[in-house]
């Protein structure tokens, strides 16, 4: 434990019943730098203003990365004029590339690195000092001592109980949570005891990464088990890029959580003792996976909703697709002063006016064409975030899970094609399931002394290698071995999936492949789950905590997603109380709006010529930047995507598209192509490979390079339409040459 490095930010800133089984929580095991200074490298050649240095006073002094980014974000409004109301123009016009440099950054100074035209990148190494410490630590003296601006002194307060709404189209909350998964629902629990919360999901309630999780919830629940293997566990798994108090607080931390969803009624399986009953899956030393058969998800979202929908303070908003959040300057901060949505059935755009605001809207699993992420899962939350200035993190570290139901070996094929492909649990493999290839051969002991029970990542990878090399299509995953009526109760839901297409895993094997599942990057959090964007939070997939560093373990992304939702409260509390809402905050920035004027013609062409986009855009992430990559697959991605993105554009606006209209498929398209540059760019600068991030022209480890990648927001004078805030477009057109 002592080689892990924390990464370093050159910092932007009952009743008796309920508790017997409280009570029955354990396990039975199953077989089975003084004056340092910090540049960024482009030297102001591209307009960015990434020639500005920060220095930092002496050794023991927190770097802020807030401070950096509003410095030159301030220089760059004073030397373009640019509006109040703030902006991450992030991607030159037509040409699909993110204006930013890549600073490779020692203690004691910053060595000039070559120009990435993608994003700007620092590695920064501070040992004294972790991740989550500074960011938490720097925010709260940040916020403590800015001074108050004009905007902050005109709001007026209103009461904090019920929802308030001006009109139709506005509506005012003093906690606005974007996303109905598990993050979001428990945080909205927390909150609603102290004022009124809006729960904005995309699409039905239900509908989210969440339910999808069969798996289940790790944590240390077993007396021969400790928080220490837990910890060490995460960290290896995690190519020893994970933050170590990060690590520390959520491996702590994770029962208690367990416990508070046993007496908010989730059901979890229990063995003949009566104690929980603890899988082991891969990467895990111990048993210490609390489940409900293999919909664990499920059944967590189950007992959230059924208490959100009965408290009184809590509105649930489907349908509501978030477009942009809401932002503003206050001095050198940006602060989030609610969202602008989509209500998608009766195509009104919504704005929501809010104190704080908890985004926990999930992954990007669809930049790919084969993932086990619901239809729901189009990166919405981290553009949102990126767009708004907030600081993004570990975008190259994209989860493939090994195990997806490959639909080509079932023996009778599904009629139409899965939106997202459906999920063989890790726990199969962890309960004794087998990998072979179409010869039945076992495989995974050649790539891994640990076999099947090794990370995700080296599974993977050993999967991806066999189909190359003998030209398959799928592997086999066999449990058959295993006594019928054990993997009837512990896997239910994949023998009923299966079965409907003529296979019985009880007999055969079941035909698996590789597909996108889970963004170990994001949002960059600190230990509150606060970000540089004051009034922001994150928790979820959404938000990269320093957690899964470089590879996540099974079933570590609920646990994390209950910890910080839960970790986020008090300061989302103390930041409402200290915070007015008045009602003309609602007039502050231009409203979207739907293209009705366009007529159905024209705009099912739009909707249609979208559709062939993003299967290109598809097409172009999964043979070049998937499991393996390299870097001119990489560059090659690079051109693609900024052509692709160029010629859309060219053909939604040469139809009559106005850089203000929205609509649900266009404004999906534009958050698929900004988290897809985030990745290719996060990708090109990490020269090494670590984790979920393999290249064969740099195929090993480089300690010096065991540093997260910080993407800052930037402001150049221009940007494609998919980088910046739609409430901002009215200064599109007049910057276009």
């Amino acid at each position: 434990m002592d080689g892990v490095k924390g990464p370093v930010n050159i910092q932007l800133p009952n009743n008796k019943k309920e508790k017997e089984r409280e009570e029955g929580i354990g396990c039975r095991r199953t077989q089975g730098n003084d004056g340092a200074k910090y540049e960024d490298v482009c030297g102001g050649k591209l307009g960015c203003g990434a020639s500005e240095i920060a220095t930092t006073p002496s050794s023991n002094s927190i770097i802020s990365l807030s401070v950096v980014v509003a410095s030159y974000i301030r220089r760059r409004r004073q030397q373009h004029q640019q509006p109040l109301i703030t902006m991450t123009t992030s991607i030159p016009a037509g040409g699909g590339k993110l204006n930013y440099g890549v600073g490779d950054c020692k203690r004691q100074g910053c060595r000039r690195s070559s120009w990435i035209t993608s994003v700007t990148f620092s590695r920064c190494i501070q040992k004294e000092i972790s991740w989550s410490r500074r960011v938490s630590k720097f925010l709260r003296i940040q916020r403590c001592s800015s001074s108050q601006s004009p905007i902050t002194e005109n709001w007026k307060s209103i009461r904090t109980v019920t929802s308030y709404k001006r009109d139709g189209s506005t509506k005012y909350f003093d906690f606005a949570v974007i996303g109905s998964g598990v993050a979001g629902l428990r945080y909205a629990l927390e909150v609603a005891k102290h004022g009124s919360v809006a729960v904005i999901t995309k699409a039905e309630s239900h509908e989210s990464n969440t339910k999808y999780a069969q798996g289940g919830v790790s944590a240390v629940l077993c007396p021969t088990d400790s928080v220490e293997s837990h910890m060490q566990d995460t960290i290896v798994a995690g190519a020893y890029l994970c933050d170590e108090e990060t690590v520390r607080v959520v491996c702590t931390e994770g029962p208690d959580r367990i416990r508070e969803l046993i007496a908010m009624g989730a059901s979890f399986d229990h063995g003949e003792d009566g104690n929980l009953h603890l899988a082991r899956e891969g990467g895990h030393s111990h048993h210490r996976i609390v489940h409900a058969a293999d919909v664990t998800g499920r059944e967590i979202e189950r007992a959230l909703l059924e208490a959100v929908l009965m408290d009184p303070n809590i509105t649930m908003f489907e349908h509501h697709f978030a477009i942009d959040l809401l932002t503003s300057q206050d001095g050198s901060d940006t602060v989030c002063l609610g969202v602008d949505t989509l209500n998608t059935e009766t195509l009104e755009v919504i704005r929501f006016i809010s104190k704080v605001t908890l985004l926990a809207s999930g992954g990007a699993g669809h930049i790919y064409p084969t993932t086990t992420n619901p239809p729901v899962a189009t990166g919405d939350g981290i553009a949102m975030a990126h767009r708004a200035e907030a600081v993004i993190s570990n975008m190259e570290f994209v989860q493939f899970h090994p195990t997806a139901l490959a639909d080509e070996g079932l023996p009778i094929r599904p009629t139409k094609t899965r939106e997202n492909a459906f999920l063989i649990t890790e726990a199969v493999r962890g309960d004794g399931g087998i990998l072979y290839n179409l010869d039945m051969e076992r495989f995974m002991p050649m790539y891994d002394e640990r076999a099947e029970l090794a990370p995700r990542d080296v599974v993977a990878r050993g999967i991806d290698d066999q189909l190359k090399k003998r030209n398959e299509k799928y592997v086999l995953l066999d449990i058959s071995h295993k006594p019928r009526e054990k993997i009837l109760s512990h896997f239910p839901n994949i023998a009923a999936e299966c079965l409907q297409y003529g296979l019985d895993i009880t007999r055969h094997p079941i035909p698996v492949v590789p597909a996108a599942h889970y963004m170990c990057g994001g949002v960059r959090a600190g230990l509150q789950g606060e970000t540089n964007v004051q009034g922001l939070y994150v928790a979820g997939e959404v938000a990269c905590t320093g957690l899964h560093g470089a590879n996540r373990l099974a079933s570590n992304s609920l646990l994390e997603a209950l910890v910080f939702a839960r970790r986020a409260v008090q300061p989302s509390i103390d930041h409402m109380k200290s915070s007015n809402l008045d009602f003309s905050a609602s007039n502050w920035w231009a409203r979207p709006f739907v293209p009705m004027a366009l007529g159905i013609n024209i705009t099912d062409k739009i909707i249609q010529m979208t559709k062939e986009v993003r299967k290109q855009l598809q097409a172009i992430m999964w043979k070049h930047v998937g499991i393996v990559r390299s870097t001119m697959r990489l560059k090659t991605a690079e051109r693609k995507i900024g052509e692709l993105e160029a010629k859309w554009e060219e053909y939604l606006f040469r139809e009559g598209w106005e850089p203000t209209m929205v609509g649900l498929e266009a404004c999906e398209m534009r958050n698929l192509f900004c988290c897809a540059k985030l990745v290719v760019s996060s990708a090109l600068a990490r020269h090494e490979s670590r984790g979920l991030h393999y290249t064969i022209d740099f195929p090993h480890l480089e300690e010096s390079l065991r540093l997260p990648t910080i993407i800052f927001p930037c402001s150049p004078v221009k940007g494609t339409w998919s980088s910046q805030q739609l409430h901002k477009q009215s200064k599109y057109l007049e910057l276009q040459p």
